[in-house]
């Protein structure tokens, strides 16, 4: 038998900043600019009742895990159960079971982060966002961590939403935080535009975008759903999580691919290329970037790395035991 650690999504929660966070995820891109393995997403659908089941993985070598998310969402109890096995990658053995709910905003927000670090202006002090929801708070913490923000400007479609952020995020940062009435006001003087919705088409003009803005997209990750418009893709230097994923849910490239403004060649790099120093990120202050963010193991195994770490060293979670194969299935 084996012991391994588990960990609940209260023990899980408060355990690291959104800076940690940041600092392990550009670790785990780094890895991935260095030939890392990591795959996009599987996503397996059920009509009646309808829920998907989701996972993805990756192994990060240098730091000596492996493993990935597993989720339902949907279902007869239109819920959604996050979980996240980590791995040794030398031996194999399980390191620990992560009830991965409450880091899911968090270890999101540090991929935009790193995105914004790699691709937005050093002198970036303005954030549009357009989502209110966990995963917007998610981003915003992480962004303050990698740029000295001194506004930002909120929109969600529910006026009493985005007012609750912009006083809850106005007590968390040192910046300015403030609700508007619109997407196109979020946006019109934003250095960094990050959108995190559930939106199916596109949700703000990418005409009015200025030269040098930076955009991470985060909300979607269907091939026929688009946070950011043809002119945005087209637009920008187009950067993914992953190149695969490009064209396989990255719904806003896939819809410009389709429109005829790009072709598939419009992808520049993947992100751990650029955060590896593979390739340039920002070439100049007045090229638009994008980030592309759906979600990958890189981020997950990274984020559920460090926390398994710090709460051994803090001495959280329960044991549970494995049984190796080699017992399992000869009864030994």
């Amino acid at each position: 038998m084996t012991d391994a650690l588990f960990l609940t999504s209260e023990d899980v929660a408060g355990l690291a900043t959104p800076a940690e966070y940041v600092d392990a995820v550009r670790e785990g891109y780094r890895q991935r600019g260095e030939g890392a393995p990591a795959y996009p997403r599987t996503r397996l659908t059920n009509p009646d009742p309808p829920g998907m089941l989701t996972t993805y993985s990756t192994l990060l070598p240098d730091t000596g895990a492996m493993g990935g998310y597993m989720y339902a969402a949907g279902f007869g109890a239109q819920d959604a159960w996050f979980m996240t096995p980590l791995f040794d990658a030398e031996s194999g053995e399980p390191l620990a079971l992560l009830d991965g709910a409450s880091m899911n905003p968090f270890k999101t927000g540090a991929a935009g982060a790193v995105g914004i670090d790699a691709l937005a202006r050093d002198d970036a002090k303005t954030v549009g966002l357009v989502g209110s929801g966990p995963q917007a708070r998610g981003q915003l913490r992480a962004a303050a961590a990698v740029r000295d923000l001194q506004s930002v400007w909120v929109y969600s479609p529910t006026k009493e939403s985005r007012e609750s952020f912009a006083g809850e995020m106005n007590e968390q940062l040192d910046a300015s935080v403030a609700a508007v009435a619109s997407s196109a006001a979020a946006i019109e003087e934003a250095d960094i535009v990050i959108t995190a919705t559930t939106a199916s088409d596109p949700v703000f003009d990418g005409d009015l975008l200025a030269d040098g803005t930076h955009v991470t997209a985060m909300g979607q990750y269907h091939p026929k759903k688009q946070e950011l418009d043809v002119t945005t893709i087209e637009r920008a230097k187009y950067v993914p999580d992953l190149r695969d994923r490009a064209t396989q849910d990255a719904g806003s490239f896939l819809a410009a691919v389709e429109a005829g403004a790009i072709s598939e060649d419009h992808v520049y790099a993947e992100l751990g290329e650029v955060v590896a120093g593979k390739v340039p990120g920002r070439e100049s202050d007045d090229e638009i970037t994008v980030f592309d963010s759906g979600g990958t193991g890189i981020e997950t195994v990274a984020a559920a790395h460090m926390l398994y770490e710090k709460a051994t060293d803090e001495g959280l979670g329960s044991t549970i035991s494995f049984a190796p194969a080699s017992e399992a299935l000869t009864g030994r």
